[in-house]
């Protein structure tokens, strides 16, 4: 009994180690792949659809701020004032969950950031608390702009499709940085679920989020340009 658990506690002092450092790593390098694209190209191979998978990395000074108030408005409109986790919106979902059938979450572009990087999409205690996790993690070693940038260039834009410049090229022939307001609210108001809705084909619902978001981001401040 003594071996076990002395096994247990060198696997969760590695996962500590490797957690950590994988974080301090991320901190400075790019990441040109995380979980969610293999899944959803394994999904694809089951299918037996096509392997998708574009993506391609930009610098955070390469992102239209269009898009980085885009994002901020319809995900999480506290993002530069919070440590990580929203108690407002939390609490104000719980609320609303008690008379929803569906019920909505309150997660913020950091926790969205862990998941993406660091786990699955499928929602589960344990996922929830390695989210919760990581999102402590990346908040105390990276700086905001830093999760923003990975977020953008990370979250899942359409099918097969990852991040800013992405989604710029395949459904608007441009560039990340190059992205108008118009095309940014209608990227963020895909967000939820950017498999079932499209931002280069709009439904009546997304256009109608795009100009919701359009009126809420002229209240989004970016920390000034250094």
């Amino acid at each position: 009994m003594k071996k076990f658990w002395s096994v247990i506690k060198k696997i969760i002092l590695w996962f500590f180690i490797l957690s950590i450092g994988a974080v301090i790593v991320l901190r400075f390098v790019p990441v040109y792949f995380t979980p969610l694209m293999g899944i959803r190209m394994i999904e694809q191979i089951k299918a037996g659809e096509p392997v998708k998978c574009h993506h391609k990395w930009v610098p955070y000074n390469e992102i239209s701020d269009h898009l980085k108030r885009a994002v901020i408005a319809s995900e999480d409109q506290r993002f530069f004032q919070h440590k990580g986790f929203d108690r407002i919106e939390i609490e104000k979902a719980m609320k609303e969950n008690k008379k929803r059938r569906r019920p909505r979450g309150a997660s913020t572009i950091s926790q969205q950031t862990a998941k993406n990087v660091f786990l699955w999409p499928k929602s589960s205690w344990i996922r929830k608390g390695l989210e919760a996790y990581f999102t402590v993690l990346i908040e105390f070693f990276w700086p905001k702009e830093r999760i923003l940038e990975v977020y953008l260039n990370c979250m899942e834009t359409g099918n097969g499709i990852y991040g800013a410049e992405a989604i710029a090229n395949h459904h608007f022939n441009t560039t990340a940085s190059k992205l108008t307001a118009a095309q940014s609210a209608l990227i963020a108001a895909t967000l939820p679920n950017p498999r079932r809705f499209s931002s280069k084909k709009p439904s009546p619902y997304i256009l109608k989020r795009q100009q919701e978001i359009l009126q809420q981001m002229q209240y989004i401040q970016l920390p000034k340009k250094k």
